[in-house]
């Protein structure tokens, strides 16, 4: 029997997230929901302009909340009290209260709340994971992860120019690069050290660096900018972030096309909108910039196309399979999930948990001083 799903906010996060969902045989897409006519137009079929109306018609298991940041909140925990399972985009809420109630609201009814997608979730982290966890690789010590994209010069709205409305690249980026390391790690974040900047006259943080220790003892120094100059894909063969090989001059591009103005027109032609997406069967893992895992007995690079152990004996190339369509395995997760077979690896408490390491980003960067992101989640849960 197919989860039948319903698609909460037909934007950018759900152009990139459905065609998953569409074409897995335990999925059926059965109605969309978008407060943008445009965007209900371009998604067809049974479509409401409110949560609520689409709660009141309730015909579905399952919601893939992919609403602004500002209302992953109070949809999920709509969802969750109507008996919903919840599949909500990263970060999974604003602020740690309301995602705290979100998985409060969750484990009331009783309902999954998965959190994703997530560059968690991209085969390359799983392998390279699955090579520490059954000790081929041995312990973990160190993660170096760097991105350099043109995040911040995309098509935004205003809110996503803003740091307390969820905008800004710590929240909508850094989620990817600490989940990626949470994975390998497979020890909670004890503490956290960051700066964060911007320039360039977009108005929220655009950069960060941060240092993540682990209750295990191990590090990782995560550095990401949205700045659109350099582009950290060119040590990946030029393969982007969604697995396809992009031109040399995306981020002159994406400058550019920012610089002839009409933002909101180019935002709403990046969402469904513009109609379906066209899915070509992936040639590459989607990826987020470069990252090196050092272990104890080997340190594992991760590529688009699975990792490379470097060890005693030299290097070489343990490829990860590739999915019939992007997202895949997250579609899959969370099937299993609502059917009960598994639970999901990035549930609420994990989604909360990385969200707390996210304002421990901001809180260290803004104070000045070492952050333990437990001690932003008492008495929340």
């Amino acid at each position: 029997m197919s989860v039948r799903l319903a698609v909460l906010g037909l934007g950018r996060g759900a152009m990139l997230t459905v065609p998953a969902f569409a074409t897995h045989p335990g999925v059926e897409i059965v109605a969309g929901c978008d407060p943008q006519a445009a965007a209900r137009a371009g998604f067809g079929g049974l479509c409401f302009d409110s949560v609520e109306t689409l709660l009141d018609w309730g015909a579905f298991d399952a919601v893939y909340v992919a609403s602004p940041h500002e209302f992953h909140a109070d949809h999920a925990v709509m969802a969750a009290r109507a008996g919903k399972h919840v599949l909500v985009e990263k970060p999974m809420a604003v602020s740690l209260a309301h995602a705290a109630a979100m998985v409060r609201a969750a484990e009331a009814a009783g309902t999954v709340l998965m959190v994703g997608p997530s560059h968690g979730y991209d085969p390359p982290v799983e392998l390279a994971a699955s090579l520490i966890e059954g000790g081929e690789a041995g312990p973990l010590r160190l993660i170096h992860g760097f991105a350099f994209t043109d995040f911040l010069y995309r098509p935004r709205r205003a809110a996503e120019l803003d740091t307390a409305q969820g905008g800004g690249v710590v929240f909508s980026q850094a989620t990817h690069q600490i989940d990626m390391a949470r994975r390998l790690a497979l020890s909670p974040v004890a503490s956290v050290s960051a700066w964060t900047g911007g320039w360039g006259g977009r108005g929220s943080e655009g950069a960060f660096t941060a240092l993540l220790t682990f209750a295990s003892g191990a590090a990782a120094s995560l550095t990401y900018s949205g700045m659109a100059r350099y582009d950290s894909d060119a040590l990946a063969g030029w393969v982007g972030e969604l697995g396809a090989v992009k031109p040399l001059t995306a981020h002159a591009r994406t400058r550019a096309a920012l610089g002839r103005g009409d933002e909101a027109g180019a935002k709403a032609a990046r969402t469904f909108a513009a109609g379906w997406p066209e899915v070509p069967r992936p040639k590459h893992h989607e990826h987020l910039g470069s990252l090196v895992a050092l272990c104890e007995q080997a340190d594992l690079e991760l590529t688009p196309d699975g990792v490379i152990v470097h060890s005693n004996d030299g290097a070489r190339a343990m490829p990860a399979s590739l999915p019939p369509v992007q997202r895949w395995n997250v579609a899959e997760a969370f099937v299993r999930a609502v059917e009960g077979v598994a639970p999901p690896l990035l549930d609420g408490r994990w989604g909360l948990e990385t969200l707390a390491v996210c304002h421990a980003i901001l809180l260290s960067a803004r104070e000045g001083h070492d952050v333990a992101p437990a001690d932003l989640l008492t008495d929340l849960i």
